[in-house]
């Protein structure tokens, strides 16, 4: 019988020893439960805000240092807008994610024109475009320079410019702008910069029309004049 206490005393303690965690020196944390990948690690997603397409969310690669505008300066943009954007060419330059164009095109623009020189984020406007059954966009898989080197088209109503911050591309791109003509008499030109920065030298047709400030963001909307036009 003693023998039988002796073994059941023994089983126990092996037992607590097993279920006892594990020792930490105080101080330490213990370490975090790995996290599941959900499959959309490396991806954003872009609500489209109004018109046809409010609601739906748009998934696109976290690449080229991508920086969709708000909602809610979208949404501001897009109510100074409200009266000339139907049926309108707009222009989206560096698209990223496409919410300028893409929520054009959902307010009711005639057609957008999109473009990014990272492959990654063409290719997702593309399957973007694809799933919203839009046949109104184009995608162009360049750099902004080059594709406002030589203008091959009609100028377009609406130009958007939302590029990276502090590179120095609206005084390399005001000029091109202008001289190629890519903007309608009577058009209008979006831009979005730190508010650190001075608004450069816009050219003399170029008329500031709105502009607010959002935290450490200026955005800016002209309104390029027309001979006979008034604001």
């Amino acid at each position: 019988m003693p023998g039988f206490v002796t073994l059941l005393i023994r089983f126990g303690v092996t037992a607590m020893a097993r279920r006892k965690p594990a020792h930490r020196t105080p101080g330490t944390k213990s370490p975090a439960p790995a996290r599941s990948d959900s499959g959309t690690r490396g991806a954003g997603e872009l609500r489209i805000i109004g018109g046809d397409w409010r609601s739906r969310k748009l998934k696109f690669p976290n690449a080229g240092g991508v920086r969709p505008t708000p909602a809610r300066t979208r949404e501001t943009l897009f109510n100074w807008l409200a009266f000339h954007l139907a049926g309108s060419d707009c222009l989206d330059l560096f698209a990223g994610s496409g919410a300028l164009g893409l929520e054009a095109l959902s307010r009711g623009a005639g057609h957008a024109t999109l473009v990014d020189h990272t492959p990654a984020l063409a290719n997702a406007l593309r399957t973007n475009l694809r799933l919203l059954k839009s046949e109104s966009g184009e995608v162009v898989c360049n750099t902004v320079e080059h594709y406002l080197a030589q203008r091959q088209r009609p100028p377009f109503d609406i130009v958007f410019m939302d590029p990276p911050f502090r590179q120095g591309w609206l005084e390399r791109l005001f000029p091109l702008l202008e001289a190629q003509g890519w903007v309608k008499p009577g058009g209008w030109v979006y831009v979005e910069h730190e508010s650190e920065l001075v608004t450069p030298a816009v050219p003399a047709t170029w008329h500031l029309h709105r502009q607010k400030r959002a935290g450490q963001v200026t955005y800016s909307l002209f309104r390029v004049q027309a001979e006979g036009l008034s604001e």
